[in-house]
């Protein structure tokens, strides 16, 4: 079986506890498309982005979440949770199956620095398989724009990546770019959902693995059933994008040795001059001098 109904839940949420908005949204789901096998929902669409509203994981809004998964028998990706655990907050999406099980838990390893602050990073990547259909790779908003980690999925095996996001700001159309390019890039389905409302600009869009939109949502709430055939990825990784770039297998056949991975990634001359990762000063203010090494300067 290579079909696979996932929705996208794009949903006008606040900064509160939604939880019983979320349950509302996911049983009407169900009642209307029956069929779906997935809900896919925004990042940190349960209580928003204050660090105050941090939940342990498991805890008792994570067991929630499972009791409507078992209930609706249906596989949840719930967007992602400030997760508490000890001295550390992570941006986590737990991944929990039909039975109501959490099977994983992907932490977010690009906070989007330096406005999400006090987020520790994730270490590990995420792929999970549903059984008879495939395997899914996990990603959340930020982390799209490195392209290692997307590749590092698909090496991985995945065939389809989940990603929540959280975006309300003008780097939008920026977004749909990269997420039809990390599809096209390694011929995978990417399954982009933002929020709407105060949190987030909408436009969710569903990408094949010929880098071609199925569909892009709008602004406000909407709901994205859509049928996944995992058999094209697979022809397309085995006979190449459009019959033409086999994108995977040049990559796996390749000796190049990257030298940002072998040096180290901070082992850049040119990275190094870029100054310090903080919010910009003002515009008017900034007078362009940031090469050389930042951390020899006096402040």
């Amino acid at each position: 079986m290579s079909h696979f109904a996932v929705a996208g839940l794009q949903l006008v949420l606040s900064a509160q506890d939604n939880l019983h908005l979320v349950r509302g949204e996911l049983e009407h789901l169900k009642q209307r498309f029956p069929w779906v096998d997935m809900a896919v929902l925004s990042e940190l669409s349960l209580f928003g982005p204050h660090i105050g509203n941090a939940q342990p994981m498991p805890g008792r809004v994570e067991e929630s979440l499972c009791q409507i998964a078992r209930e609706l028998q249906i596989w949840l990706i719930p967007g992602s949770i400030l997760e508490s655990d000890g001295e550390h907050i992570y941006n986590t999406t737990p991944v929990i199956n039909p039975h109501g099980a959490v099977i994983a838990r992907y932490r977010k390893m690009f906070p989007f620095l330096p406005y999400e602050k006090g987020i520790t990073p994730g270490s590990e990547f995420v792929v999970f398989d549903v059984p008879a259909v495939g395997r899914f790779g996990v990603s959340i908003c930020y982390v799209m724009w490195f392209p290692e980690t997307t590749r590092t999925l698909a090496w991985m095996g995945a065939e389809v990546i989940i990603h929540p996001t959280m975006t309300n700001t003008i780097d939008r159309d920026l977004e749909l770019s990269i997420a039809r390019t990390n599809a096209a890039t390694n011929q995978c389905y990417f399954v982009d959902i933002n929020c709407a409302g105060r949190l987030g600009n909408g436009r969710s869009i569903v990408v094949g693995p010929d880098g071609g939109v199925i569909h892009q949502a709008g602004i406000g709430h909407e709901i994205i059933p859509v049928e996944l055939d995992l058999e094209l990825v697979r022809r397309s990784r085995r006979r190449g994008l459009l019959g033409l770039g086999q994108v995977l297998k040049s990559f796996r056949d390749s000796d190049v040795k990257f030298p940002p991975y072998r040096d180290g990634h901070a082992n850049s001359d040119a990275l190094r001059g870029l100054g310090p990762l903080v919010v910009p000063g003002p515009a008017a203010l900034d007078r362009g001098d940031s090469t050389g090494d930042w951390t020899k300067r006096s402040k």
